[in-house]
């Protein structure tokens, strides 16, 4: 197995901390709304993360975390005029049903961060004890200047950066790249602590729940590559200072997914919600054309892109389809692969996954399903291109015919046989109604 680390900025073997365990954490989201189809990229990669450790015999603990305390939580529930306990407890359970309909499986573990206060409280106090933050004015900071590594990560030179541009400007703090740990508030929802009433910094909330759930330095952290600068430079600036290490060995993020050339944002209103998407298209569709694009590089989407993919999944739907109902109809029970496909899929998915080659080897193999007219030989293709897709998380509802259908389909057969083409189309129409053609 070959990563691409962020923080080494290139491509090395992967050693687990602890042999055949892989700890991994991933920045989920942020509980006001829906998510939409750039938010999903991350999904759906880091669930193909886990299922290849896994097939590959690693027990894995994948955690993704909601951020249910945030000031666009605020902003929002006042917008609407409810608390903001009930509207983030609708998007948790939105965001859920999305993950799910996307074909990704939830992670191991969805901590919240309102339910690690009061340990971020004694984190960000060890941090003041440890002179690494200091109190003033009604917000505790962070000293970047005392953290020798910060910019490593994202590879920023401080000094180049234009504070009031990308930096917000506060006469109270020591160094204008200085960031907020915690800040006392009157608005919205607040908690109790040694600096007033009030409520953690994001970036101090991943940092605190990695650091609680996990205890010690992780295999992998992960997010979409926006989140480099500052969210997970702040994120490893605290752990160096708290605990000595850089909280994750490995640094994993995932290429923007743009809308016409232009980043997806709410604020901007160029998104696509996934649930929207998903009324039009299988989920495979997009499943696919996440994944055939390499994790690391920007996707444009586009509506011809989407309506590509759309196609390739119905030449796949169509082929495994045709193959599932001979093999259901001669009542083949046969489970053999081709281990050495299979094999070499994995290989270029343990490349940095380099899906994209994989994918080669999974349309060879359904070349060959096409091709094939021997029974045993597309049982066995069958069941490995299952096995491929499988491991890129996309499925087919398939249920074994019943004897009527069979009957109906060799009725088919039997009339394209004998060149009865109108009962044929009759019949193709009935067969296309139940799901078989």
């Amino acid at each position: 197995m070959k990563l691409y680390n962020s923080l080494s900025n290139q491509i090395e073997p992967f050693n687990p901390v602890t042999e055949k365990r892989l700890n991994m954490y991933v920045c989920g989201p942020t509980v006001y709304n829906y998510i939409h189809i750039g938010n999903a990229r991350p999904v759906i990669f880091f669930d193909v993360v886990k299922r290849l450790f896994s097939y590959l015999g690693y027990q894995v603990n994948y955690v993704s975390n909601i951020t249910d305390v945030d000031d666009k939580i605020i902003q929002e529930a006042k917008k609407l005029g409810i608390e903001e306990q009930k509207l983030t407890a609708y998007f948790v359970k939105a965001f859920k049903e999305d993950v799910i309909a996307l074909g990704s499986d939830l992670p191991n573990q969805m901590p919240h961060a309102t339910n690690y206060i009061n340990e971020m409280v004694f984190y960000i106090n060890d941090l003041i004890e440890k002179d690494a933050a200091y109190f003033k004015g009604d917000t505790v900071y962070f000293r970047v200047n005392q953290s020798k590594d910060y910019g490593r990560l994202s590879n920023q030179i401080l000094e180049n950066l234009n504070v009031g541009a990308r930096i917000e400007q506060d006469q109270n703090k020591e160094y204008p790249f200085d960031f907020t740990l915690w800040k006392q508030t009157t608005e919205g929802i607040s908690f109790d602590s040694p600096w007033g009433k009030g409520r953690p910094g994001w970036h101090t909330e991943c940092a605190v729940m990695n650091h609680e759930i996990f205890k010690d330095v992780i295999d992998i952290h992960g997010g979409g590559s926006d989140l480099k600068f500052p969210h997970h430079e702040n994120e490893m600036a605290q752990s160096c200072a708290h605990d000595n290490h850089h909280l994750a060995n490995y640094w994993m993020h995932v290429g923007r997914l743009d809308f016409k050339d232009e980043k997806m944002s709410k604020s901007l209103g160029n998104i696509i919600l996934v649930k929207d998407l998903l009324e039009a298209y299988d989920y495979q569709a997009f499943r696919l054309l996440v994944l055939s694009h390499h994790y690391r590089q920007p996707i444009n989407y586009s509506d011809a892109l989407m309506k590509q993919f759309d196609n390739e999944w119905q030449r796949i739907k169509r082929a495994l389809k045709q193959a599932f109902v001979e093999i259901s109809i001669k009542h083949f029970q046969l489970t053999d692969k081709n281990e050495d496909a299979i094999n070499l899929f994995v290989d270029h998915m343990s490349d940095d996954f380099n899906i994209s080659n994989s994918m080669t080897v999974l349309y060879d193999q359904l070349k060959a399903l096409n091709r094939s007219k021997d029974i045993k030989e597309i049982a066995r293709l069958f069941n490995t291109i299952i096995t491929m897709l499988d491991l890129l998380g996309i499925k087919m509802d398939l249920v074994p015919l019943t004897n009527n259908q069979i009957e109906l389909y060799n009725a088919w057969q039997l009339a394209r046989n004998e060149k009865r083409y109108q009962d044929a189309d009759v019949i193709r129409n009935r067969l296309s109604e139940e799901g078989i053609l």
